[in-house]
């Protein structure tokens, strides 16, 4: 990631139109529009530009990545049921879901409990692994996509804890982190930086449910790979451009490029997702674009087949298109509707294909 345009006084008037959209709303947030590797649109809205947002499952991709770097390894096979690793999953109809069934949101178990149910013990990795030992699917194995909202992150991080010998956080610091240089991502806030956190500003009864569950310290400082990673647009967009780059970034390599191929490979396509209730392209790692100017789509009306990434509750999304060789981190405090802020997000991923694309 070279050259840099960063002033947000110098763009043309298209990419104005992306600042006035987020600017309109009112919300704490930034954005981070690479093209070709150059920094071409970078602004922050009411925080400084290296103060972290909280991403919800715009981070589950960094803790899919480190499977995929496993397996790149020899460390694991993707076709391995994930108890050959930890064998107390293997209980109650579960010992041949694997590890790819995790990666594509078809393991069968979205939930251990229920959302509600998983939620409450989410601070807690031992309960939570726990209840997904004691858990039994909720549909058959690879059947079809059924979005894992929480048990996601806890499946792959034990997997990744039971393999390495080594906790989650830590394995993505050393690993991912602090090769790419991302100072200022984390899982799970640290401590030492709590006074800098940005609050959600939420809206709606959902939103408030859940704006005062991630507004407490005790969540946002816990190890929740599905929901408390923690970034800034700069370091998201620096993780995508990795991925674009096939896995080498600044004479760093990372992944090898076949490792980030096989994360891309679409797993499912126009199958409505049973938690989600929609119609969601995944892969094995990501959320997929494609053209629909019927309907909103997060990642663009106009996205490419191939665009890739990643939405968390409507306030957090970051993507990559192989084709227009651009990427978007854009980073909000703002917990919408589902309507308004698919609505919104696809919106300002229009403005940026329009602008830059």
């Amino acid at each position: 990631m070279s050259g840099a345009e960063r002033s947000s006084e110098r763009v043309g008037a298209s990419a104005r139109e992306v600042l006035d959209l987020i600017g309109a709303r009112g919300s704490v947030a930034q954005i981070c529009v690479l093209h070709k590797g150059n920094v071409v649109l970078d602004h922050a809205f009411g925080c400084a530009a290296d103060t972290s947002f909280l991403l919800f499952s715009a981070g589950k991709p960094l803790v899919a990545m480190l499977v995929h770097l496993l397996a790149e390894r020899g460390r694991l096979a993707l076709d391995d049921p994930i108890a050959r690793y930890w064998p107390e999953f293997g209980q109650r109809g579960k010992d041949a879901i694997t590890i790819r069934q995790v990666l594509q949101h078809r393991s069968g178990v979205p939930y251990a409990r229920s959302l509600y149910g998983d939620a409450l013990v989410a601070t807690n990795w031992r309960r939570s692994v726990q209840a997904l030992e004691r858990a039994r699917p909720t549909w058959r194995p690879g059947e079809a996509p059924a979005y894992h909202v929480l048990s996601y992150g806890f499946l792959l991080g034990e997997l990744i804890r039971r393999v390495t010998g080594t906790e989650v956080r830590e394995v993505m610091r050393s690993e991912l982190l602090e090769p790419l240089g991302l100072s200022d991502t984390h899982l799970g806030t640290p401590p030492s930086l709590w006074a800098q956190h940005i609050p959600v500003a939420s809206h709606g009864f959902d939103g408030r449910l859940r704006g005062l569950v991630f507004n407490r310290r005790s969540v946002r400082e816990a190890v929740i790979p599905a929901a408390t990673v923690s970034s800034t647009a700069r370091d998201l967009a620096r993780f995508y451009q990795l991925l674009l780059s096939g896995g080498e970034l600044d004479g760093v390599r990372v992944f090898a490029a076949a490792t980030v191929a096989e994360a891309r490979q679409p797993s499912s396509d126009g199958e409505v997702d049973r938690v989600l209730r929609l119609p969601i392209r995944w892969s094995q790692a990501f959320q997929l674009g494609g053209p629909d100017p019927a309907r909103p789509r997060p990642m663009g009306r106009h996205s490419g087949w191939n665009t890739f990434g990643h939405n968390g509750s409507h306030c957090c999304l970051a993507w990559a298109d192989p084709e227009r060789q651009l990427v978007l981190a854009y980073l909000t405090n703002r917990l919408p509707s589902v309507r308004e802020g698919s609505r919104h997000q696809t919106e300002v991923s229009d403005a940026v294909l329009a602008a830059f694309g």
